[in-house]
């Protein structure tokens, strides 16, 4: 690393996020974690919601690289939980960045923009869209919107398609019973180590999409090889790595 990146991190408290800003502040970048929970993991943490757009564009302030995670992280209800923090949120995150005059955006999306893909494989970010929820369709909407900020705007924007990361006990214990699953697992460390490749090598582009995962347990489903290629990205961890901390067995 040449010199100290300022990032700031949304959906800092969260299992991707919280990854994220660990890596990056152990590797001496100032790391600026946004959520509506506390961020033990951001060195400095802003509490707020995605719809508070005053505090969005105050947080964004000298910030130079945004890693975009704050969502709500799978299939719920549209109207009430998927629209304003998906969405409307999504769209004040991109305009306080705009204004604020962040150079790089980096979006999380999901492998569920092409949940119903069945070959060849692996997938690549080439192919076409196919969510079957409106938990992807809205990750498609991010990914489009952050294709016209690159273009419209001239940002430099990184979709970033992750794995499949447990968040608790329940979450978990779905993927210990997912042969597939398991094929696409993110571990914590890999996803950390991908955001600190991802801040620190920074070529020339406009807009790319990647997939994220850890090794393949059995064959690869999804392409990683341009998060390799943009990035230098390579991971080291191979499913259940990582999952140690979970309870499987738990109610």
């Amino acid at each position: 690393m040449s010199r100290s990146i300022s990032v700031m991190v949304t959906g800092s408290a969260g299992r991707v996020g919280g990854e994220a800003c660990k890596a990056l502040a152990a590797a001496g970048h100032r790391v600026r974690g946004y959520d509506v929970a506390p961020s033990p993991s951001a060195p400095e943490a802003v509490i707020g919601s995605l719809t508070d757009t005053c505090k969005l564009r105050e947080s964004m302030a000298e910030i130079e690289v945004l890693i975009h995670c704050a969502a709500v992280p799978d299939e719920d209800d549209f109207v009430t939980r998927l629209l304003p923090n998906n969405v409307v949120g999504l769209y004040n995150v991109l305009e306080a960045a705009r204004v604020a005059g962040v150079k790089r955006v980096m979006l999380a999306s999901t492998g569920q923009v092409v949940m119903g893909h069945e070959g060849p494989w692996p997938i690549t970010p080439e192919m076409s869209y196919s969510p079957r929820n409106w938990y992807g369709s809205a990750k498609v909407l991010a990914e489009v919107a952050g294709q016209v900020y690159a273009h419209v705007h001239g940002m430099s924007v990184v979709i970033v398609r992750l794995g499949w990361c447990p968040r608790d006990n329940r979450h978990a214990r779905m993927l210990a019973s997912d042969e597939a699953g398991q094929d696409v697992y993110l571990s914590p460390a890999d996803a950390g180590r991908f955001f600190r490749c991802a801040v620190e090598t920074q070529p020339d582009i406009r807009y790319c999409i990647v997939f994220v995962t850890s090794r393949p347990l059995r064959r690869a489903l999804y392409d990683i090889s341009s998060a390799e290629r943009w990035f230098g990205y390579m991971p080291l961890d191979q499913y259940p790595a990582g999952t140690e901390i979970f309870d499987i067995d738990a109610d």
